[in-house]
């Protein structure tokens, strides 16, 4: 894929997540209920791989660790991503040229030096220049276990779409120019969603490499008790609150989680299905199987020519991150349509629970 604007830091996509837990048996039920399986351990740290397709995400337990130290302060949680760089040390060099913050991470013998800065609440950011199959991280640092598959099918999401940042009020613009000044990133999109007691405000900021998506959410409203509000406390700062894995077969991708005991967020009232056809008129899908699986379907259909997002997002997982499961087809939007439904359930959700007051409404 060629970039879409200038990239300084040669950025070409994910190459992983990496999170943390204050004890082990958190983070794997739930890798393993979206169908990730341990592929390999690494050679000297209490640290797993797991993978599906062509996703990895890292177990971090290493003792005296930033992963440790991050969760101890946010508890589960997401604590580094790695972006994948054409080379590392110039990347790393340039970054912090551009004011970003290094991160020291140590290593031990026989093992890769990552070059790594400082994100969003103070989580890594790694830069990664070996990631082809001839040559990668994972065949150096790690072994693999005996008689896995490398590249587990699971159930079939192959790449991570994008992620999101909840971050304080008025804290929307610090890390707009931080992806903007250190990476090169560019505002996206723009959107604002408003509930009957609650809002979010949206900026969707993108690489260069257009494969690096990455929203911040605000809250918009309800003095302090909304759902990003909640989340900042839960998670005892900003972070990452929802990562996006992408598949080709949705249908059957989510019948595999179901099968696997994946829990999802409350479906949009039935009143959703039945205005769906005259929201993307020709849209094409088959709407019982949507409402069967709670699928939300956003994008366009002008011209007779169907561009669609379709999306459903899980409960909480590990701590109060929680997962959204897409495919795209042809549409390259966030489902903004599709907000407004998921945010109107999450805000039932927070009403039954008695974290917001229907005596409270939006100001």
């Amino acid at each position: 894929m060629s970039d879409l604007f200038d990239n300084p830091l040669g950025l070409d996509g994910f190459e992983f997540l990496e999170f943390s837990a204050p004890q082990k048996g958190v983070l794997e039920p739930a890798f393993e209920r979206m169908g990730f399986s341990q592929v390999a351990r690494h050679r000297s740290k209490d640290v797993q791989l797991w993978r599906q397709g062509h996703i990895n995400l890292i177990a971090n337990y290493e003792p005296r660790s930033p992963a440790a130290y991050f969760a101890a302060e946010h508890g589960p949680s997401a604590c580094g991503m790695g972006f994948r760089v054409r080379d590392a040390g110039r990347a790393f060099s340039l970054a912090i040229e551009r004011g970003a913050e290094p991160a020291e991470v140590k290593t031990g013998a026989m093992e890769l030096n990552i070059p790594a800065i400082r994100g969003i609440g103070r989580s890594l950011i790694y830069l990664i220049d070996r990631y082809e199959d001839d040559l990668n991280i994972y065949d150096i640092d790690f072994i693999y276990l005996d008689g896995v598959e490398r590249y587990p099918v699971g159930a079939g999401f192959h790449t991570i779409d994008h992620l999101t940042h909840n971050v304080y009020g008025g804290r929307a613009a610090h890390w707009e120019d931080f992806y903007s000044r250190i990476f090169g990133f560019r505002e996206f999109r723009q959107f604002d969603v408003t509930g009957e007691y609650s809002g979010l405000n949206t900026k969707v900021m993108m690489a260069p490499d257009g494969r690096i998506r990455i929203p911040l959410n605000e809250e918009g409203g309800a003095g302090g008790k909304g759902q990003i509000a909640e989340y900042l406390r839960a998670y005892n700062g900003e972070g990452i609150q929802h990562i996006a894995l992408a598949s080709d077969d949705l249908y059957a991708s989510l019948d595999n989680l179901s099968l696997r005991g994946m829990g999802f967020a409350p479906p949009p009232p039935e009143a959703y299905y039945r205005q769906l056809d005259g929201r993307l008129p020709g849209h094409g899908e088959p709407v019982d199987d949507l409402r069967k699986r709670g699928i939300l379907v956003d994008g366009t259909t002008e011209g007779g020519n169907p561009k669609l997002l379709m999306q459903i997002f899980s409960r909480l997982m590990i701590g109060p991150v929680f997962f959204e499961f897409i495919q795209r087809k042809g549409d390259e939007g966030f489902g903004e349509g599709n907000i407004s439904a998921l945010f109107k359930s999450m805000e039932d959700d927070q009403l039954e629970r008695g974290v917001l007051s229907s005596d409270e409404p939006l100001d």
